[in-house]
């Protein structure tokens, strides 16, 4: 019997080392979901900005572009007039949108 209690101490300590690695492959997942999270809610930003100024530039040209971009806390990053609409480039938090827009139906 006492054979028995010594291999159970010795096979105790394994899952502790198995519930840190578990713990740890946890908290990795957590903060990779975080961040992906938070690339998206940056993306979908950038978007919104990039639309805003494509309509403002559509109508007021390249200073409206810039001004909205910066409302929306962006950056221009290029402008194009066409004549036939305005195609913006912004980008917020690293992460960069397109938009095109027109002045007319």
């Amino acid at each position: 019997m006492r054979r028995r209690t010594e291999r159970a101490t010795i096979d105790g300590g394994q899952a502790v080392v198995l519930l840190l690695v578990v713990v740890v492959m946890v908290a990795l997942s957590v903060v990779a979901i975080g961040e992906f999270g938070g690339r998206i809610v940056a993306r979908g930003h950038a978007q919104t900005a990039a639309d805003a100024a494509a309509l403002a530039a559509a109508v007021g040209g390249r200073s409206a572009a810039e001004r909205l971009a910066a409302a929306n806390g962006a950056t221009l990053v290029s402008f194009a007039d066409s004549g036939d609409g305005v195609t913006v480039v912004v980008e917020f938090d690293g992460m960069r949108a397109t938009a095109q827009a027109t002045d007319g139906p």
